[in-house]
């Protein structure tokens, strides 16, 4: 078989790379190249661990192919040493690189735990230029939803969906829940995932510092609609910024709590929507599953549980919660083939949050005999 020409080997080897050049020119590096001072702080992060393993990893990749080619069998010139078992300075070379690389790569953790923590305030707009003193960050209230975004801004009294804007060069907070399964928010312009739970509410310090239309969207698994959960973050000038909430408070529609209970019924690619005006109150309402009028709260259930909660009608406040996970709007069953007999033992938590204590024992309401339904709970035994 006559031989490759080697100009015929370079001309393969450019028509496989070439291509795969030009396709990977197209790519955007956004997690390497991030717009925002802590998603650079993380970018490099990842940078420099990745050094410190490969200098564990391309030696031992060499090596590998260097020994298998030295002592290969038909290399009769090869040291051959059936008997040689143990050598110091080998060992010292094998064992004191990993463990310099791993103290170096936990050292470089460690701070960078502490330093990248979402829940810490931001200290500095970017490398060059500190926080000054006094700044206020934006407040930026996220809910995810079924199966799309909702952004509150409770000082600008706005809220949007799948539209997400930020002034550059300003810390903003993000307090984060969600509505029914654990989700995931993620902009890696902006800084690293954080997740969204119901029932909680996770923080996310960070700062964009250029203009300019970022993706952003959910990292975690969340049903049916989980891959259209995705918005554009757009970063914009404090002027800018402050025209476009104006001419968002110009609209006409108001996000209420009847407003929530509609928006929150599962939906895909949701188109972006503005609302002129907000409950200052339904973040909180939403954080602590109780936006329906009503419903017991998680706090409100929680202060009970702290005093020493009350016995049997415990454990129907927490079934009351079915209400968030079976699908809002459908009639189900809080205890599925049980009858409320123990309705009579239902504490007010209104009137025992409120520093009045448990009610006495009451007669059982008309609506005992019912199977409990979220339908209407407002008027349900569950309150």
């Amino acid at each position: 078989m006559p031989a490759i020409p080697p100009s015929l080997w370079r001309l393969a080897r450019g028509a496989v790379v070439l291509p795969l050049a030009a396709l990977l020119s197209g790519c955007d590096w956004v997690v390497l190249n991030p717009s925002g001072d802590i998603a650079r702080q993380q970018a490099h992060l990842v940078i420099v661990a990745t050094a410190l393993m490969l200098l564990i990893i391309v030696p031992v990749m060499v090596l590998t192919v260097a020994f298998a080619w030295r002592y290969r069998s038909s290399n009769t010139a090869a040291t051959y040493a059936p008997d040689w078992h143990h050598s110091t300075k080998l060992e010292l070379v094998i064992w004191s690189a990993p463990l310099m690389i791993i103290i170096a790569l936990g050292s470089i953790t460690w701070v960078t735990t502490h330093t990248l923590d979402p829940y810490r305030p931001l200290s500095r707009i970017d490398a060059a230029r500190p926080l000054p003193a006094g700044t206020k960050p934006l407040e930026v209230q996220v809910v995810a939803l079924d199966w799309k975004w909702l952004f509150i801004y409770p000082e600008q009294k706005i809220a949007t969906v799948n539209d997400l804007v930020l002034p550059v060069d300003r810390p903003v907070q993000f307090r984060l829940t969600a509505s029914s399964v654990m989700n995931s928010f993620y902009v890696p312009a902006l800084a690293g995932q954080i997740y969204a739970m119901p029932g909680m509410e996770s923080k996310l310090h960070a700062v964009l510092n250029r203009t300019g239309a970022f993706q952003g969207f959910s990292a975690q698994y969340s049903g049916a609609g989980f891959s259209k959960m995705r918005f554009v973050t757009r970063g914009v000038s404090a002027s800018d910024f402050d025209a476009w909430a104006n001419g968002i408070r110009k609209g006409a529609d108001a996000l209420d709590r009847t407003a929530y209970l509609k928006l929150e019924q599962p939906s895909e690619k949701e188109p972006v929507r503005h609302f002129a005006s907000i409950d200052p109150a339904l973040f909180d309402a939403a954080v602590n599953l109780c936006v329906r009028p009503g419903k017991m709260c998680v706090n409100q259930m929680m202060a009970i549980d702290a005093e020493g909660g009350t016995g049997r009608a415990g454990q129907f406040n927490l079934a009351a919660l079915t209400y968030d996970k079976f699908g809002r709007e459908q009639v189900v069953p809080v205890l599925p083939g049980r009858q409320p007999s123990g309705a009579q033992l239902f504490v007010n938590a209104n009137a025992y949050c409120a520093g009045k204590g448990p009610l006495k024992e009451a007669p059982p309401p008309q609506s005992a005999g019912r199977t409990l339904s979220l339908a209407a709970p407002a008027s349900s035994p569950v309150s």
